[in-house]
C-alpha cells in the first residue's frame, strides 16, 4: 500500500509542473486527497484537495488561480498542474488521503486530518 508523489524537478519562473500522486494496493477513487508543500524552515502549507466525490476542490489563497488539481480514476493517479511558477513555490511536495468514508468527507486543510502520505517530490523554481 503505496502513495508515490512525482512530477518534480526544476523549472524557470513562469513555467509549468504536473505532479502525479498514484497509489498502489489500493483504489484512489474513494479517497479525498491532498497536496501538501514544505519549504526548508517552514510549516507544511496546505495547497489543494479534491473530495472522494470529485465534486470539492480545495486551494490554498497562495496559489489559486495557478494551480489546478484533478483525478484520473483509470490511472488511480491524482494531479496538480502547476502554471506560472514562481520561485516561492519552491518547495517539496507531498500527497496525502483523508480517511476512508462511507460518504464524501470533502477537503480539507488541515494536515492532522490526513492519515496516509506518500514520499515529497522537489519542486525548484529558479529566477
Amino acid at each position: 500500500v503505496q502513495l508515490q508523489a512525482s512530477g518534480g524537478g526544476l523549472v524557470q519562473s513562469g513555467g509549468s509542473l504536473t505532479l502525479s500522486c498514484t497509489a498502489s494496493g489500493f483504489n484512489l477513487e474513494y479517497y479525498s486527497t491532498g497536496w501538501f508543500r514544505q519549504a526548508p524552515g517552514k510549516e507544511r502549507e496546505a495547497i489543494s484537495c479534491i473530495s472522494s466525490s470529485d465534486a470539492d476542490t480545495y486551494y490554498g489563497d497562495s496559489v489559486k488561480g495557478r494551480f489546478t488539481i484533478s483525478r484520473d480514476k483509470a490511472k488511480n493517479t491524482v494531479y496538480l498542474q502547476m502554471n506560472s511558477l514562481k520561485p516561492d513555490d519552491t518547495a517539496v511536495y507531498f500527497c496525502a488521503t483523508l480517511p476512508l468514508s462511507l460518504v464524501d468527507s470533502g477537503c480539507s486543510d488541515q494536515d492532522n486530518f490526513y492519515s496516509f502520505w506518500g514520499q515529497g517530490t522537489q519542486v525548484t523554481v529558479s529566477s
